[in-house]
This record gives C-alpha cells, sequence and structure tokens, in this order.
C-alpha cells in the first residue's frame, strides 16, 4: 500500500482521467442535486468531492487506503463539501450501501468483484430501481502480440483485459444498456503514469535508505521505457454509464 501511496502522492485522481475528463463524465451522467452516489474504491475522493460542490450531489465513498481516506476528508474540506460527502476506510469487497443510492460506482477497480459481471453484481446490490452504475475497466486499444506486451500493461494475462467492443459486448450481455462513455486518451494516461515518476524520484532522494528504495530506484529505471514500448500504445481506459434494461 504504501508503494502506491508513493506513486500518487500527489494525485487528486488515481486514475487516467484529467480534472476535464472527469468533469465530462459527471455532465455525462446528467447529475442532479440531491442525487445520492456510492463510490467503492474512492481513492482521494475527487470525484465526489468536485461533483457535490459542482452539481450538488451528495455521497459515500469507500477506501481501505487509510491516506486516501484522510486526503478526502482534507479536499471535502477544501471544497466546502464535508456536508455533503462522507469517507470511510473498509474493505470495498462486498460492501453495500445502507441505503440505496441513486449512481453506484466503481472506477478501475473490478478486482473487488472477481472482474467486471461480479463487480456489476456487487454495485447493482446498493442501487435503487432505475439508478445508473458508472463502471471504470481497462481495454485494449490494440491486440497485445505476445506475453511481454501484455506484461508491460501491468497484467499477466491478456485475457485479464477485452477490447472496447467486447467490453461494450459485455455489458449488453449481462442486461444493461450502456447510456454514455468516457474514455482516457493518451494525454491523461500520460499525466497519470508519468507524473508517478517524479513522485518516486521526489520521494527516493528524501528517504535513501529506506527498505522500499531499491525496488523503486529499480522501478524508476524501467518504468518509463516500459509504460512508452507497451501500456501508452496499447492499453485504454475508461467509465461506462450503464442502466439496467
Amino acid at each position: 500500500m504504501l508503494r502506491y501511496t508513493i506513486r500518487e502522492a500527489d494525485h487528486r485522481i488515481l486514475n487516467p482521467f484529467t480534472p476535464d475528463k472527469l468533469a465530462t463524465l459527471g455532465e455525462a451522467a446528467h447529475l442532479r442535486p440531491g442525487q445520492s452516489i456510492l463510490d467503492l474504491c474512492c481513492g482521494k475522493g475527487e470525484l465526489l468531492c468536485t461533483w457535490a460542490r459542482d452539481h450538488g450531489v451528495t455521497g459515500l465513498g469507500v477506501d481501505i487506503n487509510p491516506a486516501n481516506t484522510v486526503a478526502a476528508d482534507a479536499r471535502a474540506d477544501e471544497l466546502g463539501v464535508r456536508d455533503q460527502v462522507r469517507f470511510v476506510e473498509a474493505d470495498a469487497v462486498g460492501y453495500v450501501a445502507d441505503e440505496p443510492v441513486d449512481i453506484a460506482a466503481c472506477l478501475g477497480a473490478t478486482w473487488i468483484g472477481n472482474g467486471v459481471p461480479g463487480t456489476i453484481d456487487l454495485l447493482e446490490r446498493s442501487l435503487r430501481p432505475g439508478g445508473l452504475l458508472l463502471v471504470g475497466e481497462p481495454y485494449w486499444r490494440l491486440d497485445p502480440p505476445d506475453q511481454e506486451t501484455v506484461h508491460g500493461c501491468w497484467t499477466a494475462d491478456k485475457s485479464d483485459f477485452r477490447s472496447l467492443p467486447d467490453l461494450v459486448r459485455l455489458f449488453g450481455e449481462l442486461g444493461w444498456d450502456i447510456l454514455e462513455m468516457v474514455l482516457a486518451d493518451q494525454d491523461s494516461w500520460d499525466r497519470y503514469s508519468a507524473s508517478q515518476w517524479f513522485n518516486i524520484r521526489t520521494w527516493l532522494d528524501a528517504n535513501p535508505d529506506h527498505e522500499l528504495a531499491a525496488e523503486l530506484r529499480e522501478e524508476l529505471t524501467t518504468e518509463p521505457l516500459r509504460y512508452v514500448t507497451y501500456a501508452r500504445e496499447f492499453l485504454g481506459w475508461g467509465v461506462f454509464v450503464l442502466k439496467r434494461r
């Protein structure tokens, strides 16, 4: 967990979205004042905090990393939305809201349901009838030609991700209409991935004798080339707005 905290030290959004794309997603979901949102694996709470400010929604964010929930609380204070949003340190696996919500979200952490189908099932357990799901998931922009490319995209097996058409097809097979989608692009991937290198180097300069120093030094040496060779070209990411048929 400390590794993620170091890599994402100055990130507010812990996925390959820029603030503009996150704002676009809020508009695409047609948010209305008073709507309630559950955000599983909420990270530092940027989605809930900015949407509470901009759209008047309320929400609960759940994240297992205490550093993230502390940052989320601070962001809520900064934006003056503490009375609209709440963050809890908890495991999102199996988490169900006490009361049904208008929107249930999991952006980029479908491992909490052992994949997309299980995560959709979990989110639906917190959703009121007629509500929306927001599901963020990687996909293959290009078909990886070999296992080296697969590993270069931070995963063990090609089957861990689908192509974009296959992902869209899966949503339909599960009984959900896609109402909207907002996709990352290579520039937003750069802001998420490349900015981690600066964070790692800053931490290494301040902690040269830490037990993680050698591991992170190796990562900083190898990750930039791996990223531009593989992930930047082959891996996409997007958020899909879904409604039960």
